[in-house]
């Protein structure tokens, strides 16, 4: 606390945080008589700073995603020398090397050893001193931890907000929430471009392919009405309009709209689309991943969590679905009467802890799949010792030694779309809860007004149908679907059950 003394026998004191029911709501103004009192900085920013010097001091020293790495649980398989090859191979190196020159260089012949040489890999934990040439183990790093922290801050923000319940605050876990986000989509469209840099493979046009698949697929999706998928398009598309109209009316202006449902329509479906493209190679590793993991696997509770690992996106679409999941719920077919198992706001509860716990399960299950993956070093082995032929040992230790140096890519893509569902998961609860108790239109500053019409808009778009909640836990959560999740789940199902049928075929 710091104060000074105004003039008049007026004292003005200034806080950095206020006393209090609301002493994070910002200033009090108290008259000439009184005292001048102002919350400086709220409780919201105090935990923003708090996390924000904790990524920067802590964080650095104790890495989540460190410690999903280094564990000691992961194994990786070590690339021969040339000097363990030469011995397997009988040769040793001499003066007498068959070199030849050619335009004044003198150039060695590349050693060659047979494809079915008895080699056995040497397996040794990842460390952290292992990771440093890691690809894409600085981007791998960040988001996880950026992840984590953004997930502490929205749970002690929520604790706050079910506590204190402020009315004149925004939720800051939002700003979290679509950080992460923004992350997410950034580094997968940045492992997305290296298809496209290469010139030689296919990745680029399966990529191409996927996106209008995608694109094809989320136009006749769109077509389906809202009586078998809980979209809330209609009712969101209305509010937007309603909105954008009242606002152009107040500026003076006329129009019919801001734009038409077609347009909207298609500029979703080009969106999911590119979320589509974005997925297609994570979806796809995720299948390999999940065979190999399965004859890993001894015990019949870990195949049984595997596979509903694995089922998990098409369990979340299936969750929207509501001739499968909630008209047997609100409408079971018991008899001549029909008495509903739970409520509506008990089932939108299940339905958001569901995937909560889906999501938590897959970070439970990391650990298996990249563990599958790292044995494709000693698959690929097995699979050489089966062919006629020689092998120059620079491509034996290539083949070997860059499944290790790619396992943050392989990280990465199994990480970022757990990351993508759990915080859009996040964002819809938390918009939900918060947008239009703290930005009611009622407000009688017009920016204020003009602020929750463009806020509300794009929410009720792409999270629901904006209903006002009577509190912001997750146990009281309103009505309301979302598209994004559906069609992240679903393009996620579809390029992993795409690869797992072809590699049963």
């Amino acid at each position: 606390m710091f104060g000074c003394h105004g003039g008049g026998g007026a004292e003005r004191r200034i806080y950095v945080l206020g006393g209090g029911r609301g002493w994070a709501a910002g200033a009090a103004v108290v008259g000439e008589s009184g005292s001048n009192t102002m919350g400086v900085i709220g409780v919201q920013l105090v935990i923003t700073m708090v996390m924000a010097s904790v990524i920067q001091k802590i964080i650095p020293h104790y890495s989540f995603a460190r410690w999903l790495l280094c564990s000691g649980s992961l194994q990786w398989y070590r690339h021969p020398t040339e000097e363990d090859l030469r011995l397997l191979a009988g040769k040793q190196r001499g003066k007498s090397k068959k070199d030849r020159k050619y335009n004044g260089h003198i150039e060695n012949k590349p050693l060659t050893i047979p494809k079915d040489i008895d080699l056995h890999l040497e397996t040794k934990s990842v460390t952290e001193r292992d990771t440093i040439a890691l690809h894409y183990f600085p981007e791998y790093q960040w988001l996880v931890d950026f992840t984590a922290a953004a997930t502490v801050v929205y749970v002690v923000t929520e604790a706050y907000c079910s506590i204190m319940k402020p009315s004149q605050e925004m939720n800051i876990s939002v700003v979290w929430c679509l950080l992460v986000l923004a992350f997410a989509v950034k580094i997968l469209f940045s492992l997305t471009t290296h298809y496209f840099i290469v010139e030689d493979g296919g990745e680029r046009s399966v990529c191409v392919t996927f996106g209008f698949f995608f694109f094809v697929k989320a136009m006749v999706i769109l077509i389906v009405t809202e009586s078998y998928l809980e979209f809330g398009l209609e009712s969101g598309f209305s509010n937007f309009s309603e909105s954008a109209m009242q606002f152009l009316e107040k500026q003076g202006l006329e129009s019919r709209g801001p734009v038409s449902k077609l347009t909207f329509k298609l500029f979703l479906a080009v969106l999911c689309s590119l979320i589509g493209a974005f997925l297609t190679f994570p979806g796809l590793r995720l299948a390999q991943m999940h065979l190999d993991a399965l004859n890993l696997a001894t015990e019949k509770i870990t195949q049984t969590l595997l596979h509903i690992n694995f089922l998990a996106p098409l369990l979340m679409v299936l969750l929207w679905v509501k001739p499968i999941t909630k008209d047997y719920i609100m409408n079971p077919p018991l008899g001549k009467e029909s008495v509903p198992l739970m409520s509506e706001d008990t089932f939108e509860t299940m339905r958001l802890w569901i995937i909560i716990l889906l999501c938590a399960l897959r970070l439970a299950m990391m650990r298996s799949h990249l563990q599958a993956y790292l044995n494709l070093a000693q698959k690929c082995m097995d699979q050489m010792k089966k062919e006629a032929g020689r092998i120059s040992t620079i491509d034996l230790q290539k083949m070997v030694a860059r499944v290790f140096y790619y396992l943050c890519v392989i990280a990465l893509q199994y990480v970022a779309p757990l990351v993508m569902v759990l915080h859009t998961t996040l964002l819809l609860k938390t918009l939900v809860g918060s947008t239009e108790k703290s930005l009611a239109p009622s407000s009688s500053f017009p920016p204020i007004r003009y602020l929750y019409g463009v806020i509300r808009s794009p929410l009720s778009l792409l999270f629901s149908r904006l209903n006002s909640p009577s509190s912001l836990n997750l146990s009281s959560y309103e009505r309301c679907s979302s598209p994004f999740i559906i069609f992240l789940a679903l393009h996620w199902t579809l390029s992993s059950m795409s690869m797992y049928w072809g590699t049963q075929n």
